[in-house]
């Protein structure tokens, strides 16, 4: 009898060939991310304060206690565990399917999403919300505000998006019979 975290071809739920690679890219933008931060509010005391590191581009320190783009705010414990556990169990959905991937660029690019959204989720642990310091702007316009993880996320989206239209037809899903 197979075991029970094994589909019928015999790949894990929880590893598979390309899922160190993945692993490694998630470590690697989360440590940075956090580093970042740290770097950020402890040695530069970002605090307070509005730095201007271009002419298109301010470093200044607010917390987002939503989600993307500061929808849906939470202010309570409620609200914050609700979004942690969003974040959990996105991350446990993506780690299956990078578990299951055979593309290298699908890996990277989930590798990218998982490492941003534990970045994320660490702030939301950690401080009173995620942590946002990027300001790009033109102008009189700014862009949301936002930080590492989230630049993540989204060169991990654009990724897997890349690789599906460069790999052609969508893959047929497993036989389960």
């Amino acid at each position: 009898m197979a075991d029970a975290a094994q589909d019928k071809a015999g790949r894990s739920y929880a590893w598979g060939r390309l899922s160190a690679l993945g692993l490694a890219v998630a470590v690697l933008i989360c440590v940075f991310d956090q580093a970042a931060k740290l770097w950020l509010f402890h040695v530069l005391d970002l605090g307070g304060r509005v730095l201007a590191a271009a002419p298109f581009l301010n470093l200044i320190l607010t917390w987002n206690t939503g989600i993307s783009y500061g929808l849906f705010p939470q202010q309570g414990p409620i609200g914050r565990w609700a979004l942690l556990a969003f974040e959990v169990a996105a991350v446990v959905f993506l780690w299956i399917w990078l578990a299951r991937t055979s593309s290298r660029l699908t890996a990277w690019a989930l590798g990218l999403i998982i490492g941003g959204a534990v970045g994320n989720a660490a702030d939301r642990l950690h401080w009173p919300g995620v942590m946002d310091f990027v300001d790009l702007h033109a102008g009189h316009f700014h862009w949301y505000v936002f930080n590492l993880a989230d630049v993540a996320i989204v060169a991990g989206v654009a990724g897997l998006i890349y690789d599906s239209l460069r790999s052609g037809a969508p893959q047929k899903r497993p036989d389960r019979g």
